[in-house]
């Protein structure tokens, strides 16, 4: 009787080093992979969908730009040429899009830029984690020295501006921090935002919103966004 025992050097299941990947072994018959098929159609595919998605689809990109996320971005509705971008620092950037540069850099929060939207009369608005909501000129803004558009920190913990040299028009704040905001689309100077657990109507005219709407769906959830309607200009949704 003749007993044949298989015979394995060490190196052939053994790493050589700790950093080497470790060594399976696989049985390549058919019947243990049913699947296969399916598997190599889903990768194929996959690879097909991956060699579309970057085919080249990039137009353009804005060069020196923020040194933090950015969180939101906003094109003027009246023309197509400038653009608004708010980073996770505060830092608000005002771009050329023909040129693709950064005409203006403001320092206009102390925390994250949640919200930005053109207004009607060359100005803009911008919301923050910080609990204000702030309206640049933009000619002001373009005036202004970009370098050295700073926030003063006082001792109350409030940032106070330099309206005179940075553009700032006005500034409102609540207890709490705001998540989204929005412009009537027509020429009536209204704008809403979205707080922690209210939708506000406000006007550059009050310092404090001229409607309140909480308890939107029975509970104190935050509101996300919200945005006016493009037509029916008196409605809001959220």
């Amino acid at each position: 009787m003749k007993v044949k025992a298989l015979s394995r050097s060490q190196a052939s299941t053994e790493r050589e080093c700790i950093g080497d990947l470790r060594k399976h072994a696989r049985n390549l018959d058919p019947a243990y992979h049913p699947m296969q098929r399916p598997r190599e159609m889903t990768r194929a595919i996959t690879s097909a969908k991956m060699e579309r998605m970057f085919a080249k689809p990039l137009v353009g990109n804005f060069g020196n730009g923020h040194q933090d996320a950015v969180y939101r971005t906003a094109i003027c509705r009246k023309s197509l040429l400038p653009l608004l971008s708010g980073c996770a620092d505060g830092q608000i950037k005002l771009w050329d899009l023909p040129t693709r540069t950064c005409v203006s850099t403001v320092n206009a929060h102390t925390q994250a830029v949640n919200g930005l939207v053109f207004g009607l009369d060359q100005d803009f608005y911008s919301c923050s984690q910080d609990g204000a909501v702030r309206r640049f000129s933009i000619p002001g803004v373009l005036s202004s020295s970009s370098a050295d558009a700073t926030v003063v920190d006082s001792s109350s913990s409030s940032s106070s501006f330099q309206q005179q040299d940075r553009g700032l028009l006005d500034t409102w704040r609540i207890q709490g921090s705001f998540q989204s905001i929005d412009h009537q689309w027509d020429t009536e100077r209204q704008f809403v935002t979205a707080s922690d657990s209210a939708v506000q109507l406000w006007t550059p005219e009050r310092s404090a919103p001229i409607q309140t709407h909480s308890d939107l769906w029975g509970s104190a959830d935050t509101v996300n966004i919200v945005r006016f309607h493009p037509v029916e200009h008196n409605l809001i949704a959220n």
